[in-house]
């Protein structure tokens, strides 16, 4: 599909913007690359809206992949499909329940996604300075997109195991407070980051991918980096599918050590709690074979497509326009013509 020029992009012109001497103001050009304009605030206040909304929006479908990821379902907890699944879960729990578990998400995806962009920009900005003297780096991109990632998933993490915990078939969880203390009980603190090492290692290599490859569809479908709705939703889609494709195996291990499945860590003589990456992925091949790794990929590509093109097009769309609103600001009332 072909994106023309058409009204739908736009583009801070900032000959248009007039400084309170009537001379355009510093910085012309669009509003990727104005970083003395688009500040800290705005990219964290865009980040956190735009997180919140891409965990909300598609949450149920993820909650149908934790279950689908299960190495040893209960026989009524066997799906054969998402549509399926979603339609039997509302149908014999109720309709709120592919919902259990959204409170603790919003709770960790505000402040994560915030300090998730914010970080990328300024390391990839900070970055292509270095490597393309401030042209476009995928370099940059990627290695801007891990070291963001890290700080995402320290915040993260824990609300990762309580949500987990939160949608298993016959969680034993009554709310979120009981699911919170009964770990912190019953299992301690570092239960919390327990699959923080396999977090890292799924999400580094994720983010990698997920940030080159939506920075090269935009030189493809954008090259002019201007506000385009549609070059960012498609991007962003594109984005999501591989990364979530390419990484699904370190999930199906993620997944595992946050729920620490009873039923299938038993049948394998496994007392006490799974720790560490290298034991979870020997602990799914022993129960699932090579197939294994790729329980719910379906799913997870599923929900990381619109939720990936969600949280592209929120980020953008508003980090257009309160850069617009502060850059106006800043220029102050146009002089006379």
């Amino acid at each position: 599909m072909e994106l023309r020029a058409d009204p739908v992009v736009a583009t801070l012109d900032m000959s248009e913007i007039k400084g309170k001497d009537g001379e355009p103001s510093e910085g012309d050009g669009d509003y990727e690359s104005l970083p003395a304009h688009a500040s800290l605030t705005i990219h964290m206040t865009a980040g956190a809206v735009a997180g919140i909304l891409e965990h909300t929006v598609m949450y149920p479908v993820d909650s149908v992949k934790t279950r689908m990821q299960s190495l040893q379902p209960d026989p009524k907890a066997q799906y054969s499909s998402v549509y399926e699944a979603l339609r039997r879960i509302v149908r014999t729990e109720g309709l709120l329940r592919p919902l259990r578990g959204l409170n603790i998400t919003m709770l960790g995806a505000g402040p994560a996604h915030a300090l998730y962009f914010a970080c990328y920009e300024h390391v990839k900005r900070t970055l292509s300075e270095v490597i393309q003297n401030g042209g476009n780096s995928h370099i940059a991109n990627g290695l801007a997109g891990c070291v963001a990632t890290v700080l995402h998933d320290a915040v993260m993490n824990p609300a990762e195991v309580v949500k987990q915990r939160m949608q298993m078939y016959n969680s034993p969880y009554r709310n979120l407070l009981d699911c919170v203390g009964t770990i912190q009980r019953t299992e301690g603190l570092a239960a919390f980051y327990r699959s923080y090492s396999t977090q890292l290692a799924m999400n580094i290599p994720f983010q990698a991918v997920h940030f080159m490859t939506y920075e090269l569809m935009q030189e493809r479908l954008n090259p002019h980096r201007q506000y385009h709705p549609g070059s960012h939703v498609l991007s962003g889609a594109a984005a999501g599918a591989v990364s979530a494709a390419i990484t699904t195996p370190l999930d199906v291990c993620k997944t595992l050590l946050n729920t620490q499945e009873n039923v299938a860590l038993s049948s394998i003589h496994i007392s006490g709690h799974l720790t560490g990456m290298a034991n979870a992925f020997r602990t799914v091949y022993r129960l699932g074979g090579t197939a294994a790794f790729f329980k719910g990929i379906q799913a997870r590509v599923i929900y990381q497509m619109p939720s990936t093109a969600i949280a592209w097009s929120v980020y953008e769309f508003f980090k257009y326009v309160l850069t617009k609103q502060q850059m106006e600001r800043e220029a102050g009332p146009a002089g006379p013509v």
